[in-house]
């Protein structure tokens, strides 16, 4: 089969706990010699991504191709880390092959953020920063995220930004789903966004700030910084009730909103 073009998928990298637009570009020349290469700063476990995405690709029915393969994730300067993708590699492989049209039958993949591991038979293995990613597809308006099933439950938390559905978000288990949605074969069904709002007002703090006997000086301190939005430390022995005084602290303090609630999340 004829890989006769070059193919680009958008992806992300983390850096602390916000995700960063990357764009992994797929460049093949069957003339070359049987050379695989990835670059744009990548660590040791993006270099083994070729190695997960050839035996996945095989184990799945689909070929990887023979000749100089260039694999760019771009921006360059910026260090990329952990098998997160995996994923997108293997897509703009199988876009190059022809075996992923252009959005016209299936799910757009120009229009979707991919990440995640790949097992050796093909399977989607769970990634780090989730709700990160698919905030990042929110900002930059695609239409959402395709990434491992571990992680639907996660990104959906970020699909609905103030009450109002943003994303769709796609927890697939094989690559062979991917490839259904893109192609048209699989019918979508993207999970049902999570109403963040909702879960906030019907979280309890887990100790009733009312019901601390004694510890006045503390519950005056306490009482002080959750008014004015100050920072405080509490020093003292072991059994003298600072976790407890700390977890009873979140119920006289307003309510997050959903934009608190996910940068919390996100840590």
């Amino acid at each position: 089969m004829l890989f006769d073009m070059l193919a680009r998928v958008q992806s992300a990298l983390l850096q602390g706990i916000d995700a960063l637009p990357c764009e992994v570009e797929v460049d093949h020349d069957e003339v070359g010699l049987d050379k695989q290469t990835i670059v744009g700063l990548p660590d040791a476990a993006v270099r083994e991504s070729l190695e997960r995405v050839r035996a996945a690709l095989g184990n799945g029915g689909y070929a990887f191709p023979n000749g100089r393969t260039l694999i760019n994730l771009a921006p360059a300067e910026l260090r990329k880390e952990g098998p997160v993708y995996d994923l997108p590699i293997a897509v703009g492989l199988l876009i190059g092959q022809g075996l992923i049209p252009p959005g016209d039958v299936g799910l757009d993949h120009r229009r979707f953020l991919f990440a995640g591991e790949l097992a050796l038979d093909g399977r989607l293995r769970p990634i780090r920063g989730a709700i990160a990613l698919a905030t990042l597809a929110a900002e930059r308006g695609l239409d959402g995220v395709i990434l491992p099933a571990e992680n639907g439950a996660e990104a959906a938390v970020a699909a609905s930004i103030d009450g109002r559905r943003s994303i769709e978000i796609f927890a697939v288990r094989t690559l062979a789903e991917v490839v259904g949605l893109l192609t048209g074969h699989l019918e979508p069904d993207p999970l049902p966004p999570v109403d963040v709002d909702s879960l906030i007002a019907s979280a309890p703090a887990p100790i009733d700030f009312a019901e601390v006997k004694g510890q006045e000086a503390v519950k005056r301190a306490l009482t002080v910084a959750a008014a004015g939005g100050h920072n405080i430390l509490m020093l003292g022995p072991a059994g003298t009730g600072k976790t407890m005084m700390a977890r009873a602290l979140p119920g006289i303090m307003p309510p997050m909103s959903a934009r608190e609630a996910l940068d919390v999340t996100r840590i």
